[in-house]
C-alpha cells in the first residue's frame, strides 16, 4: 500500500456508539465494494445504497456526508437507517463516502468517492418477474412489486399458487397502463392458460386465441388514451447451443399483430396472415402511431419443415423498426413506413453487415426512441452483443448509449414516468443473471453511469439465483391480492371474438 501522511480530522460523534477516527493514515487507493456505486447518479427518493466492503480488517467505519449532514456506520456492511438516508439525500447534491479500515491497531482512510443525487424522483414502484435463467424450471415463477424508496417487496402473483406436479403453469409479459398499478395484464401459459386483465380492482381472464389468429396475445402495448392493447401473436421455438457463447435462441416460426378492444372483448387484425414476422409493438405517447419490429425473412421450406430451416438459419433473421398510422375511430391502420432499417447497419462487434432491432420504446415526451440492437434475432436477452440504441425523433440521429451499455447483455429497457430515469436489464456482472440497472437521462437525452437496484442485504443481488425479467415502473402499487388473482386464474377464460 502507498501511504501519504498522518492527518487529523475533527471527531464527530454520530451516535453514542460510533465515532469517526480522529487519527489515521490516508491511502491513495479506494477499497472494493459490492455493489460499486462510485460516481453514479441517483434520484432524490431512492432506497438506501447499501454495500459490502471487500477488505480484511479488524474494524470498519463508513461515513456518508453531504453538506452539514452525515451518516456513520460501523461494520463491513454499510446499511443506513431509511429515514436517516432520505434526510441525507433530500434536495439533491453530492454525497461523499469515506471508508476507514482498522488493521493491527492502526486506522487507515481509503480514497473517498462520490455519488451525485439528482433532484428528480424515480417512480415509487417497479414490477418484475423473477425467473430461473436455466430454462429447466418454469413452475416456480413470480411477478413481484418492489417499493423503490425502501426495501419492501411483495408478490403480485406466483405460479405455485396454481401449478401442480402434473400441470405446471408459466407466466409472462406483465404490462401496465400508463404506469397505473390498478390496471395491468399478464399471461398464464400451460395450466389455466389465458390473459389475466386487472382493472379497477376487478380481475378477469381472457382467451385471445380465436379461429382467425395463430395464437393468444403475447407481447403487449397499452394504448395511452384508448381502452386498447396491441399484441404480437407468436408461434415460437427454442434452440440451445452447445458451443456458442449465446446459449439460447428464442425465435419466431411465425408472428402477426392484433389489436384488442377491452370494452367490447373484440380482436381486430393489424397484420394477420402475412409471411413477414412482426413483434414487440409500442405506441407513440400521443397514441397516433404504432411502432413494432418486423423481419422480412421469407422461407423456402415446404410445409412442416419451416422450423428446421429457421433453426439452421437463425443468424439470418434480422428485424427492422416500422410504424403505421392509427385511426382510432375505425380501429384501422395506415400503410407501413420504415423507421430504422437495422438490417443494413454495420455491427461494431462483427465484420458482416446487418443488425436486428427489437423492443422499441418511446420516452414519455416522445423525443427519443430507444431500441435494443443485436447482430440477429428477436430475443436479445441471451445475446452478449446486445446494446441499447437511442434515436432522436426530431433529427433521426442515432447512437449507442455507451454510458449505459457494457461488455455483456443489455436488453429490456423502460422509462420512468417523468422521463428522467431508465431501467435496463443487464448481465454485466456475470453474464448469467439479469439485474435491473437505473440510469439518469439528462435534459439533452444523455445517459449517466447506471446503478443496480439497491437491496437491504448488500450481497442479495450477487447471490440471488434468479433473473429480473421485464422491469417496469409503476406510480401506484398493485392492490389486488395474489389470492384474488389465483382464484380467477383457476376459472375458464372469457372468449374474445374476432372482428370480421
Amino acid at each position: 500500500m502507498r501511504f501519504l501522511s498522518f492527518i487529523f480530522s475533527i471527531l464527530i460523534m454520530v451516535s453514542c456508539t460510533i465515532s469517526i477516527p480522529e487519527e489515521y493514515t490516508e491511502l491513495q487507493e479506494s477499497v472494493d465494494t459490492y455493489p460499486d456505486y462510485r460516481d453514479v447518479y441517483i434520484p432524490c427518493n431512492i432506497a438506501p445504497l447499501t454495500f459490502h466492503i471487500f477488505s480484511d480488517a479488524d474494524n470498519y467505519v463508513t461515513v456518508a456526508k453531504k453538506g452539514d449532514k452525515q451518516i456513520a456506520i460501523d461494520g463491513q456492511d454499510f446499511v443506513p437507517d431509511i429515514d436517516d438516508w432520505h434526510d441525507l439525500i433530500a434536495e439533491g447534491g453530492e454525497i461523499t463516502f469515506e471508508i476507514y479500515l482498522k488493521k493491527d491497531g492502526v486506522w487507515y482512510k481509503c480514497s473517498p468517492w462520490n455519488v451525485t443525487v439528482i433532484n428528480e424522483e424515480i417512480d415509487h414502484y417497479m414490477a418484475y418477474r423473477l425467473v430461473s435463467p436455466g430454462y429447466i424450471s418454469y413452475a416456480d415463477l413470480s411477478i413481484n412489486q418492489r417499493d423503490l424508496t425502501s426495501w419492501e417487496e411483495r408478490i403480485i402473483y406466483d405460479t405455485r399458487m396454481a401449478s401442480t406436479d402434473e400441470n405446471a403453469q408459466c407466466i409472462n409479459c406483465h404490462s401496465f397502463h400508463n404506469y397505473n398499478g390498478k390496471e395491468f395484464q399478464f399471461h398464464t401459459r400451460a395450466a389455466y392458460g389465458g390473459t389475466v386483465l386487472v382493472r379497477d380492482g376487478k380481475v378477469n381472464k381472457i382467451n385471445l386465441k380465436t379461429d382467425s389468429t395463430l395464437s393468444a396475445g403475447v407481447y403487449p402495448a397499452w394504448h395511452p388514451t384508448e381502452n386498447l392493447i396491441a399484441y404480437s401473436i407468436n408461434k415460437t421455438g427454442q434452440v440451445f447451443h452447445t458451443l456458442d457463447k449465446n446459449k439460447v435462441e428464442v425465435q419466431d416460426e411465425t408472428s402477426d399483430m392484433i389489436l384488442y378492444d377491452i370494452e367490447t372483448n373484440t380482436v381486430y387484425p393489424v397484420s394477420v396472415g402475412t409471411k413477414e414476422f412482426e413483434c414487440y409493438p409500442t405506441w407513440t405517447p400521443d397514441g397516433e402511431w404504432l411502432y413494432y419490429s418486423k423481419a422480412d425473412y421469407q422461407t423456402t421450406a415446404p410445409e412442416g419443415k419451416v422450423w428446421d430451416e429457421l433453426r439452421d438459419n437463425f443468424y439470418k433473421l434480422k428485424y427492422n423498426i416500422v410504424r403505421r398510422k392509427f385511426h382510432a375511430e375505425t380501429r384501422s391502420f395506415g400503410e407501413e413506413e420504415m423507421v430504422l432499417k437495422a438490417d443494413t447497419m454495420t455491427s461494431r462487434y462483427y465484420k458482416e453487415k446487418g443488425l436486428s432491432a427489437t423492443l422499441p420504446r418511446f420516452s414519455p415526451d416522445g423525443k427519443y426512441l430507444i431500441v435494443t440492437l443485436g447482430s440477429f434475432g428477436v430475443f436479445h436477452i441471451w445475446h452478449r452483443d446486445a446494446d441499447i440504441y437511442q434515436i432522436d425523433v426530431a433529427t433521426d440521429d442515432g447512437r449507442y448509449m455507451d454510458g449505459l451499455n457494457s461488455g455483456d447483455v443489455e436488453s429490456y429497457h423502460s422509462w420512468s414516468s417523468n422521463g428522467k430515469w431508465m431501467a435496463v436489464s443487464s448481465r454485466r456482472e456475470d453474464g448469467a443473471y439479469t439485474r435491473p440497472y437505473f440510469s439518469y437521462i439528462d435534459d439533452n437525452g444523455l445517459e449517466h453511469k447506471p446503478f443496480v437496484l439497491p437491496q437491504k442485504n448488500p450481497l442479495h443481488n450477487k447471490y440471488l439465483q434468479r433473473s429480473y425479467n421485464i422491469p417496469e415502473f409503476i406510480q401506484t402499487p398493485v392492490e389486488v391480492s395474489p389470492q384474488e388473482i389465483a382464484a380467477r386464474v383457476k376459472h375458464d377464460p372469457q372468449q374474445a371474438k374476432f372482428y370480421r
